[in-house]
């Protein structure tokens, strides 16, 4: 997957999300997501603030949050997440095609898209299969980097290898299993060990 695709990927990936949100009952938006300290509701608004921010205005919003990056999303959820659910899909949705970003590697936006939408439809009951090609992108990259979520640490010693895709990472106890699965759990969703086998299942369990 070529680095010019990347932006087709995400806004695929948030059309794919915003159809499956269609229609949600207004108390789905209050299920907690995988993200455990944020709603549905939460992670919607976070993405959609995400997908609003450039280098013009992130440092900006970052000072005035005391240079607290949680206080900064803490701002953003609130404003993006005022409403019924369904107005909060509404914003969502025109950002499907924003090029927004933070500072920051492109690939930590598709990391971000293709994560939290897991990340929200496992609560919900909401099954779908990604793209393989965007999810090796992602975990291509998480693999190597400690940026926020601490992969690269989080993987140390272990053998990673996909079920359903030619992707395999790292050396030392197995840890297999479907590649989504796999991506996961390597950026901490301890809900996705469960579809996992091998003896590093139980060492990722307790990182």
């Amino acid at each position: 997957m070529a680095g010019s695709d990347i932006w087709p990927a995400i806004h695929s990936t948030r059309k794919a999300l915003a159809a499956d949100l269609d229609g949600l009952n207004e108390s789905d938006w209050d299920t907690t997501s995988l993200c455990t300290e944020w709603s549905v509701r939460n992670l919607v608004a976070h993405m959609t603030a995400t997908a609003k921010l450039s280098g013009a205005n992130f440092f900006p919003k970052l000072i005035g949050s005391g240079f607290s990056l949680k206080r900064l999303q803490a701002k953003d959820i609130a404003a993006e997440g005022q409403g019924s659910g369904a107005d909060v899909l509404a914003r969502f949705k025109v950002q499907i095609d924003s090029s927004g970003r933070p500072p920051g590697p492109i690939e930590t936006m598709l990391g971000e898209v293709v994560v939290h939408s897991e990340d929200i439809r496992r609560p919900l009951g909401i099954e779908h299969t990604p793209p393989t090609e965007f999810v090796v992108r992602v975990a291509d990259f998480y693999k190597n980097s400690n940026l926020i979520i601490g992969t690269k640490k989080r993987i140390a010693g272990l053998e990673l290898r996909a079920t359903d895709s030619d992707w395999s990472h790292g050396s030392g106890p197995l840890v297999s299993g479907p590649m989504m699965s796999l991506l996961m759990a390597m950026t901490g969703r301890k809900a996705a060990l469960g579809d996992l086998e091998g003896d590093g299942v139980e060492v990722l369990r307790t990182r």
